[in-house]
């Protein structure tokens, strides 16, 4: 089981938050599950801790090719430069998709499968804060060493069809994806390995266990 760690820090202090993320080990989103169709894999990964109130998160992306179209949340961010979270709360018959293309526009869904999504409204969504390297502006298709990190500060209360009121111990399961279907290098990276024919993040039964520490 995987253990997010709680960091006491100040999430809207550039610095403390910052220290808090150096105590945190970098994950690799690594996963190539479909190299036959989509053979290039850019390099990203991510560090995870919590405060009881907020999770935070931090993507890092290296790539050849990004861009950003959606300026709207809840919008189609994932055909854009996209990191991702998913997240199933333990006893719960549904997960939580948070997608974020690499200008800081959200999507957030409450699912039981890919097909039937419930997504969060204005007032959830502002409710998480997200800091990217690109300003939030119609971004271009730029091919080069990319390079842009993407932090997410992600309150309890954004999960927002379940009674939750910090993440001290809550337990579930999690995946995490780095995507871009609309590239000119589309591309389909996972934390943990997903075993279907063709690419398909869906699939909480993929997902790693998780608690977070008290």
């Amino acid at each position: 089981m995987y253990r997010i760690p709680r960091i006491d820090c100040n999430p809207a202090c550039p610095a403390s938050l910052d220290e808090a993320f150096a105590r945190t080990a970098r994950e690799a989103i690594a996963c190539n599950n479909w190299p036959a169709d989509f053979s290039y894999a850019p390099q990203a990964g991510f560090r995870i801790f919590h405060t009881g109130a907020d999770l935070l998160l931090r993507f890092d992306v290296a790539e050849r090719c990004t861009a950003a179209c959606t300026l709207d949340d809840n919008g189609p961010v994932w055909t854009d430069s996209c990191a991702e979270f998913f997240f199933h709360p333990e006893g719960s018959d549904s997960y939580y998709n948070f997608e974020c293309n690499c200008i800081g526009t959200l999507l957030i869904g409450h699912r039981r499968d890919r097909a039937h999504a419930e997504h969060a409204p204005a007032e959830v969504l502002r409710t998480v804060r997200r800091c990217a390297s690109y300003p939030h502006a119609p971004l271009s298709e730029t091919e080069g060493d990319n390079r842009w990190t993407l932090t997410l500060r992600i309150p309890a209360r954004a999960l927002f069809r379940d009674r939750i009121g910090r993440w001290d111990g809550l337990r579930g399961a999690m995946n995490l994806y780095k995507c871009g279907d609309g590239l000119a290098r589309p591309h389909y990276l996972s934390w943990r390995p997903i075993a279907t024919p063709k690419p398909d993040f869906h699939r909480p039964e993929c997902f790693e266990p998780v608690v977070f520490e008290p």
